[in-house]
């Protein structure tokens, strides 16, 4: 006699269903980053000169925050540099910003107002400084400088401190001895190749794509600074934060240089307050660490954002959101 299946009643039916739909959402519970929390809120991001590396790096991790915080609204703010961004984090005018660790330490040094609120999130990326002047340009080292039309960036800039402790550090006073033109990385690849200014100077990662586009349409070449560094770390506190580097000679590939050029790198920080929301902290320095091979496709310099030099944000204290980062993934 052949066997009949059991009917199944439209109530066991139900409640199969209920408990499938439930073991189910405990998985999607369980598969979730414990203890994460749902954020929703605004936060202000300040960011750079438009084609600056600060502006397309905060471009980029606005998207990676976009999929890990769906809940919080994430706005960029273009700004002069590290400088102003300090003022704007210090002032509440933004919530996150990058600087360089020498702009910190100076704007801690003078007393600026909120100094002693800003706290680190991590440790990025450092930057190069370059000067860049046309590939027959005379110009061998910054005391060539002497007599020349030099874009310094501008006021608010990180790119500005550098300069002038370079062309001190140089015995070369920028209201005298040089013409001092204020403009950022916007536009100083174009006032150099219009014959405008005679070099320029610029602290970013590399390759600096607006650097680099310049040199696919213009003949440069990056000067060396190497002869400045030792001169340079002995000026001061700020200054402690630059450290000797090599640029390769590939880092510009269409650049004039006939070999690597000798420079100084300083790191950049990400900074806040330490009134920001810790959770909210956490979860924004994770999605900083964890978006750097997908962000280091476009800015390479963020290949370079390592876990284990991220906490190190002197001269500032880990912000207790990151720190409670940091300890989630020691090992």
């Amino acid at each position: 006699m052949p066997l009949v299946p059991p009917r199944i009643s439209r109530r066991h039916a139900l409640r199969g269903l209920v408990a499938v739909l439930a073991v189910l959402g405990v998985l999607l519970w369980w598969l979730r980053p414990f203890g994460e929390p749902e954020l929703k809120g605004e936060l202000t991001f300040s960011t750079g000169v438009r084609n600056g590396v600060y502006h397309l790096y905060g471009q980029l991790l606005e998207q990676a925050l976009k999929e890990d915080m769906p809940g919080v609204k994430v706005r960029l703010e273009t700004s002069e540099g590290s400088q102003q961004n300090l003022q704007r984090v210090a002032a509440g005018e933004a919530d996150f910003t990058v600087a360089t660790a020498d702009a910190v330490a100076k704007y801690r040094l003078d007393g600026k107002p909120g100094a002693a609120y800003l706290r680190g999130c991590a440790r990025l990326y450092d930057d190069y400084v370059q000067l860049v002047v046309p590939a027959g340009s005379p110009v061998q080292s910054a005391r060539d400088l002497r007599g020349k039309r030099v874009a310094v960036g501008q006021p608010g800039s990180g790119v500005r401190l550098i300069s002038e402790r370079l062309l001190a550090a140089a015995k070369l006073d920028p209201a005298r001895d040089i013409t001092a033109v204020s403009i950022g990385i916007d536009t100083m690849p174009a006032e150099l190749e219009a014959g405008r200014i005679d070099a320029f100077f610029w602290s970013g990662g590399l390759p600096t794509n607006a650097v680099r586009e310049l040199s696919e349409r213009f003949e440069i070449r990056l000067v060396q600074l190497g002869d400045l560094v030792e001169q340079l770390q002995g000026s001061g506190s700020p200054a402690r934060y630059y450290r000797a580097a090599v640029m390769p000679q590939d880092a510009y590939a269409r650049a004039r240089n006939t070999s690597a050029v000798a420079t100084l790198a300083v790191p950049n920080l990400l900074v806040t307050t330490e009134g920001m929301d810790p959770e909210l902290t956490q979860q924004f320095t994770r999605t900083v660490i964890a978006s750097r091979d997908e962000i280091g496709h476009e800015v390479h310099a963020a290949q370079l954002v390592d876990l284990r030099t991220a906490i190190y944000t002197d001269p500032l204290d880990l912000h207790e959101g990151a720190r409670r980062y940091y300890r989630s993934v020691k090992p």
